[in-house]
């Protein structure tokens, strides 16, 4: 008898053939997502004494072997940095050239700027961004004389078959508040989650994932052991309201608050997924996901932060033969200055000896009654015994000038209350005895203040000297700006190397001159 098979079931098994046959060629791929921010050209690494479990941590040769073995060890990687990759001496020496160049050599396939790249102003860092063999991303700095986007707004990776949009973008309070305004001439910004948003809308279906680089939050504390310090830890609040208000956008990766977070956060709302690692080249963020590019959707499978345990990993041949060779070019960095009697370290939301040292000197230099210098300047510690020429450009990296400003005494309190609300650290001064309590309302917390031994008298006028950021209102110290600019002289960094040279032996100041009652 002859088989027959009626046409509705030979339909129906097409169908499911071809349903079998797309289930078949969709794959959901592994993804693993590496990420760093704010390493900031720390080049060797650093004591971990705040840890009992490791011993040193950190260092960009060491750093870039971790990144060499872990991703031999993944089947799809891709590595992203979300910015402050400038600063310090070497990086001042080659105006930001050797930082591209370090990022080549260890891979990265795509960064966001922030705003130390812009340390040696926009014009410098737009000649220099060509070096770099990766996208340098931002999507919200423009001209503001045609609206042209300053940077490559975003980039699209593609790797073994999956594509990843990755777009960068800064905050208001970091393009504003902590770059200097000469340094950013001509530019303007717009707003990050709306401009974010416009590129995410335009690229998403052409891509599996995307992912946002953002250099926003509070500005970071200066502080070497901030990951162990609860008090000192800025947060992610921009970075998780943003999360929570963009749509189509999986994964943001943080920077500039230098806030670290040990397993990513998922927004509750949007899914999207946050992380951040405590900057300074401490940690390498890992991130690994479900990618499944049929139906773009994307789970997350592991997220942590790996430390750089520099005793324990080889030192990267390629990165540190850059960094040598940067050295060589400028013998006069292993220049000694002078010799400390101690170690003088920083604190971020309290007095610290290294910031008294400095001001003392910045003082000098100026013939001041008083100086400041915001505690957010102070870049690293200094040890104990020989004080390099390299010491001391990392130490301030920045190219201010010292400045002199006439304030009355009424003003200078108002300064000290504005860095008692604790907005870029407390402040650290030379020439004051003051008391505060800081649990008092804001305004109010200045109890007791003398300068040179003598109560201040609010009408009298004294002259402050600081750095020529504050003195232009920058970090928000708009009381400079309503001062009387008397000068503005050489950088501050050769300030601390000419007193260095002079004094040769230098005593680190006590402690003592602003007290917090309230923590007696």
């Amino acid at each position: 008898m002859k088989n027959t098979i009626n046409k509705p079931v030979l339909l129906s098994l097409a169908a499911a053939l071809i349903s079998v046959s797309s289930n078949a060629l969709a794959e959901v791929h592994n993804i693993t997502l590496l990420h760093t921010n704010d390493i900031e050209s720390v080049y060797e690494p650093v004591d971990a004494f705040w840890n009992p479990n490791i011993t040193r941590i950190g260092g960009i040769p060491y750093l870039a072997t971790l990144i060499k073995e872990t991703r031999a060890k993944e089947k799809t990687s891709f590595l992203l940095d979300a910015g402050d990759i400038f600063t310090g001496s070497l990086s001042k020496k080659t105006k930001g050239k050797l930082s591209f160049d370090l990022y080549s050599a260890m891979g990265y396939d795509a960064i966001t700027l922030g705003n130390h790249e812009f340390e040696y102003g926009w014009e410098t860092l737009k000649q220099n961004m060509p070096r770099a063999a990766y996208p340098v991303l931002n999507a919200n700095i423009k001209f503001e004389q045609n609206d042209a986007p300053f940077a490559q707004p975003y980039t699209i990776l593609e790797r073994d078959g999956v594509r990843v949009g990755v777009i960068g973008v800064m905050g208001i309070d970091a393009f504003y508040n902590t770059m200097w305004k000469g340094n950013r001439k001509g530019l303007t910004i717009d707003d990050p989650i709306e401009t974010t948003q416009y590129w995410v809308d335009k690229i998403r279906d052409e891509v599996d994932m995307i992912v946002v680089l953002t250099h926003q939050n509070k500005t970071a504390p200066m502080q070497t052991d901030k990951e162990a310090d609860p008090e000192v830890q800025r947060g992610f609040d921009e970075d998780y309201d943003m999360a929570g208000k963009l749509t189509g956008v999986d994964v943001i990766f943080g920077g500039h608050s230098d806030h670290g977070l040990w397993k990513p956060v998922v927004h509750p709302k949007t899914g999207t997924i946050i992380g951040l690692t405590f900057g300074q080249g401490k940690y390498l963020g890992y991130t690994k996901f479900a990618v499944d590019t049929d139906k773009h959707d994307v789970k997350l499978l592991e997220g942590k932060l790996i430390p750089v345990e520099s005793d324990k990993l080889k030192k990267d041949e390629k990165t540190s033969q850059l960094i040598e060779t940067a050295r060589a070019k400028h013998p006069e960095l292993k220049q000694i200055l002078a010799t400390l009697d101690k170690t003088a370290y920083r604190s971020y939301y309290r007095e610290s000896n290294v910031g008294n040292l400095v001001a003392d000197m910045m003082r000098e230099a100026a013939k001041a009654d008083i100086s400041m210098i915001s505690s957010g300047s102070i870049r690293v510690d200094l040890n104990k015994g020989p004080v390099t020429m390299e010491n001391i450009m990392d130490l301030f990296p920045f190219t201010d000038k010292l400045s002199l400003v006439e304030l009355t005494g009424k003003q200078v309190k108002a300064l000290l209350e504005y860095s008692y609300t604790l907005p870029y650290g407390l402040a650290q001064f030379s020439g004051i005895e003051a008391k505060y309590d800081s649990q008092r309302p804001e305004g109010n917390r200045l109890l007791a203040l003398k300068v040179n031994g003598s109560t201040v008298d609010d009408d009298q006028v004294y002259k402050v000297a600081t750095y020529s950021y504050a003195a232009s209102g920058g970090d928000g110290y708009q009381v400079f700006a309503e001062g009387t600019m008397l000068s503005e002289t050489g950088s501050i960094t050769q300030v601390l190397i000419d007193h260095l040279k002079a004094h040769q032996k230098v005593s680190v100041p006590a402690l003592g001159r602003q007290i917090d009652v309230s923590k007696q």
